[in-house]
């Protein structure tokens, strides 16, 4: 049996599901608004694991290093809400010095409830931000659309 645990990339675009449960929703019965930004993130976490890049692996390197967002702008559409499936759909933007930019759109079917556009930079140990490694970059550009 194969997995899609981590979702899969068609045409440089990453695609992840999420069921939406009833943890993910308020009072009103509909995803509290900041759930969409953690299904981008497990979205925007799973398409560096498919591409070898591990936040374990870089946190616990000879060289600490880590992710943290920059900038983001964002939009809620839409609604969800529990059982819904939903699908992280991530774009690499680009790669340049300290940052990596990346637009993520969530659907409920064909129509688009949430979407983003973020920037990271990569930090060290010492909360200082560093170029991305070349290992890093060339498995990055590779998906850059």
């Amino acid at each position: 049996m194969t997995s899609n645990l981590s979702g899969i990339i068609k045409q440089k675009t990453h695609f992840f599901q999420i069921r939406v449960f009833y943890e993910d929703t308020d009072f009103t019965g509909i995803v509290y608004h900041a759930n969409y930004l953690k299904f981008a993130e497990r979205g925007r976490t799973n398409f560096l694991r498919l591409l070898d890049v591990n936040h374990s692996e870089l946190i616990s390197s000879n060289e600490p290093k880590y992710f943290v967002v920059y900038k983001m702008n964002s939009k809620f559409i839409g609604t969800s809400t529990i059982d819904d499936i939903l699908e992280v759909r991530s774009n690499f933007k680009g790669i340049e010095g300290v940052r990596l930019k990346i637009d993520q759109d969530i659907f409920k079917g064909d129509k688009k409830v949430f979407s983003a556009n973020i920037e990271f930079a990569l930090l060290d140990k010492n909360a200082k931000p560093i170029k991305f490694p070349d290992d890093m970059k060339l498995k990055i550009k590779k998906y850059l659309n």
